[in-house]
């Protein structure tokens, strides 16, 4: 029977701010193209702090930290996670593709690949789009590919805080995969 570990016992597992700056992270970036609400801002936060990325990269009108909606739902997490702003999510994913990233529109595309079940190399970068209109037009013009969540039910899309969780950790796991020592 499971036992639930009490919070000082999972607070003893977690890495520091300062050995987090220490920390090897995962090679995944991530942009936010034009995201709306501060809370989904705040949860992409806090989850790239779970996921140990690269970087957040805040692009257009995505709110950036600090902002106390934000910190609502990061809960510290904009103090753990290197991020930038980009007045232009072109001008970021230009700027990656520079550093030899590979980058990927999370977005319905006619060439979608299956995120569950591509192959991809790493670096690379996810491109998460605005609530109502996705990943802009002009941005998955740059982008070297487009990838999605399968949908299985009547909807075909999902909030983009939750999409970007189930994204990002897959793209770890397939990192993992490859590099079982990291």
């Amino acid at each position: 029977m499971p036992t639930k570990l009490t919070y000082e016992e999972i607070k003893s597992q977690r890495s520091s701010p300062e050995e987090l700056q220490q920390k090897e992270r995962f090679p995944i970036y991530v942009v936010l193209d034009n995201i709306r609400s501060m809370y989904n801002v705040g949860a992409a936060f806090r989850t790239s702090d779970a996921a140990c990325i690269q970087e957040l990269i805040l692009c257009g009108y995505t709110a950036v930290p600090p902002r106390k909606e934000i910190d609502k739902t990061a809960l510290g997490a904009t103090e753990t996670v290197p991020w930038r702003h980009f007045p232009k999510a072109v001008d970021a994913v230009m700027w990656l593709k520079e550093q030899g990233v590979t980058v990927a529109a999370l977005e319905h595309c006619k060439d979608s690949k299956d995120l569950m079940t591509m192959d991809c190399s790493f670096p690379i970068a996810l491109v998460v789009g605005n609530e109502v209109d996705g990943v802009s037009d002009d941005v998955v013009a740059v982008c070297d590919f487009a990838c999605e969540i399968p949908m299985y039910g009547m909807k075909q899309s999902l909030n983009v805080a939750v999409a970007y969780g189930i994204a990002v950790f897959q793209l770890v796991e397939k990192f993992r995969i490859i590099n079982p020592k990291f």
